[in-house]
């Protein structure tokens, strides 16, 4: 059986993380999405609830060949664990190639894994985590971004967001 895994850290998952995920499960015998702990961010939503709305989304769109976890360890070992022998990373026009060509390199040196790289739909190559995030902040409609359910965990998180701010500069 030929297993991938779609690393990220999905913080929140878009419509471009959801498009790679279902063309990938289309090659491969399954999928491992892996939400990627890690300790020096600190995400907008927790681990769980980010694995939680990628398994909703994909049970959505029949996605049956597709596993949903988490780690705070090296993908490599992940893979190791889970007898993957590819990661499988969506790629846009905005640097993503340069930043993503190191790490491949060092996950194959250290975990005899292979990386490959899947060109985003023209479509979706615009959107990120961080510019649905800051369109968010904004006041911006994300709607067709990110799956439906993350529009209002979004606004819940902005507001709570919000909320700490306006404490911390009141003290």
């Amino acid at each position: 059986m030929t297993i991938a895994v779609c690393p990220g850290s999905y913080d929140p998952v878009t419509a471009g993380h959801l498009d790679v995920i279902e063309r990938s499960a289309r090659f491969f015998e399954q999928v491992h999405v892996v939400v990627a702990v890690n300790a020096a961010k600190t995400p907008m939503f927790p681990a769980h609830t980010r694995v939680d709305v990628i398994r909703r989304a994909l049970a959505k769109d029949g996605c049956t060949n597709v596993v949903v976890a988490s780690t705070d360890g090296l993908i490599t070992d992940y893979c190791r664990e889970v007898g993957a022998s590819v990661i499988v990373k969506g790629l846009r026009q905005n640097g993503d190639y340069e930043a993503e060509l190191g790490m491949a390199l060092v996950n194959r040196k250290i975990g005899d894994v292979e990386t490959l790289f899947l060109p985003a739909d023209p479509v979706l190559e615009h959107i990120s985590s961080s510019i649905v995030k800051d369109v968010a902040r904004h006041g911006g409609d994300v709607t067709g971004m990110v799956p439906d359910c993350v529009v209002p965990m979004l606004t819940e998180a902005l507001a709570r967001e919000a909320s700490a701010r306006d404490t911390r500069a009141n003290a």
